[in-house]
């Protein structure tokens, strides 16, 4: 297949990416089994091209793109593939691979290529037990430890009606909330009477949930605060300590990120044990903190 602007090989190209759709999203078999697929995805200019290799192009651009697999991002890829095939048929013409420069590209991919590869092997190896997962679910829990607030606001985009409405909410302890709510406020929330829900801070602008913190349950802000939306009259309604997830729902990310954490450790050691001998009049390692 030779690829050119004539429209009826870009026709070809659509339906090529069609056709390799199914192929794409199949499951890839397991690293430590996985043979060789010598099926052709092209050849062009002579020179057979295997679907593994656009397979791991298109993986790279799947996940630039999010994760959303589309026909129209095969048919932007496969371009690109193509694109990719030419320039480099060309670089290998020019004998560029000579150049040290490139040389030097090369042998930084490679590397990072083997090892991305075995950090991947070193981490399906190691085994992370049941104590070191509850270990971890304990720590979890800890720093998973937060508020959580439900409350209602009324939102309008002048600080002097703010100040009127807080004291008309003031005057009615706060018993014509909903109803003030309903009839002021800008936004969603506005028909559920100021309605927010159960959130955390981290889940507001600053200001609102600094301005939150400070009240307790049945209070309210008589002076309203100022975000970026604009100004509110908070009512906090309750609080409650958030519930973790279950340690059985946890599992699957608690085991992700014991077994990054021991990898980590493996490499730390790994580094420590290596034979190194530094070029010094390249590479100065500081004797102490106070060296410049």
């Amino acid at each position: 297949m030779r690829f050119n602007r004539h429209p009826k090989h870009l026709w070809h190209v659509a339906a090529a990416t069609g056709l390799i759709g199914a192929a794409l999203t199949a499951p890839a078999p397991a690293q430590e089994t996985a043979t060789r697929d010598d099926t052709l995805i092209a050849t062009i200019n002579g020179e057979p091209y295997e679907l593994d290799l656009f397979r791991l192009f298109y993986a790279q651009r799947l996940q630039q793109a999010g994760g959303e697999n589309s026909p129209q991002l095969q048919e932007r890829a496969f371009n690109e593939f193509m694109n990719l095939v030419v320039a480099a048929q060309e670089g290998e013409k020019r004998k560029l691979a000579d150049r040290p420069d490139v040389q030097s590209a090369l042998e930084l991919e490679r590397m990072m290529v083997l090892s991305t590869a075995a950090l991947q092997a070193i981490a399906a190896d190691t085994e992370v037990s049941d104590d070191e997962l509850k270990q971890a679910y304990e720590q979890f829990k800890q720093q998973a430890k937060r508020t959580e607030y439900r409350a209602r606001h009324i939102l309008v985009d002048d600080r002097e009606k703010a100040q009127e409405l807080a004291k008309q909410v003031t005057k009615k302890k706060a018993k014509n909330f909903e109803k003030l709510a309903k009839e002021h406020s800008l936004g969603p929330t506005a028909d559920k009477g100021g309605d927010l829900d159960w959130f955390d801070a981290k889940q507001m602008v600053k200001p609102f949930a600094d301005a939150v913190a400070e009240l307790q349950p049945g209070e309210w802000t008589e002076e309203p605060v100022k975000t970026q939306f604009g100004w509110h009259v908070i009512l906090l309604e309750e609080t409650r300590d958030a519930e973790p997830p279950s340690f059985e729902d946890a599992k699957p990310n608690l085991e992700a990120a014991v077994k990054r954490q021991k990898v980590a450790a493996t490499l730390a050691a790994m580094r420590n044990q290596a034979m190194v001998e530094l070029n010094e009049e390249v590479v100065r390692l500081k004797q102490d903190a106070g060296d410049e």
